[in-house]
């Protein structure tokens, strides 16, 4: 799971016209909002923002960084040995030190992180890769602000195209403690757009595809998976 997942939703056109020029609000209102939810069901995730930890499988202990190693196994390896810790520290994983192994340490799950985590298991290769993310703050859907209609020569899909652009208010529900608790870890690891605070709104652009066949088709992203850009802020070595 390298990128955010795009969940692809048909809606028969009539339902979201008024008139001839005129999007029905209410409608594109409630199809953004089965959006969120159905993707938290469909996945079994606690929210629609998801903090990438990298692939691995719980539980695990550090392995170095080898000359052998591939690009993709560097850059897997660097981006655990930030998130990894961050996460031990918030209480998402316990962090023992391997004995023998002076800076490395097996990291395992706790009930905490049990609860948030969401595992997608890529089976396409020999063996299998898993991609752990925290997932937390359900989208809710507050007003569609507006909705706005332009036509494309060459569009998304390479040919004449009418894109619907719905722009959104929403807030996020439940925030947990351990977002709440450690912005400024979070943050400066995953970005500041990273932390939804409760009670605050936030504005978010939809895209949606006129079809041929006389239905939009939702392109938006259904949840946000966040990468490990930054560096890691932590109390601890």
């Amino acid at each position: 799971m390298k990128k955010i997942i795009q969940l692809t939703t048909a809606i028969f056109l009539t339902s979201l016209l008024l008139g001839c020029d005129t999007y029905n609000k209410d409608e594109f209102k409630k199809s953004a909002q089965n959006m969120y939810d159905r993707v938290q069901t469909n996945l079994k995730i606690k929210g629609n923002f998801c903090y990438y930890l990298g692939s691995v499988k719980f539980p695990y202990t550090d392995i170095p960084l080898s000359n052998e190693d591939s690009k993709w196994e560097r850059s897997n390896k660097e981006d655990l040995a930030k998130t990894l810790p961050l996460f031990a520290e918030i209480g998402l994983l316990t962090r023992h030190p391997v004995d023998g192994k002076e800076g490395l340490y097996h990291y395992d799950l706790t009930d905490l992180g049990r609860e948030y985590q969401y595992e997608h298991i890529d089976r396409r290769d020999v063996e299998p890769i898993y991609d752990n993310s925290f997932c937390y703050g359900p989208i809710k859907v507050i007003k569609v602000r507006d909705v706005s209609e332009e036509t494309y020569e060459r569009g998304l899909s390479g040919y004449n195209e009418t894109q619907i652009t719905v722009k959104i208010n929403y807030q996020v529900v439940n925030t947990p403690e351990w977002v709440i608790n450690n912005q400024d870890k979070l943050k400066a690891l995953y970005r500041t757009s990273s932390v939804r605070l409760p009670d605050v709104t936030y504005p978010q652009s939809l895209l949606y595809i006129k079809g041929k066949d006389g239905k939009l088709y939702n392109k938006s992203s259904s949840y946000f998976l966040m990468q490990p850009y930054g560096e890691l802020l932590t109390d601890k070595e």
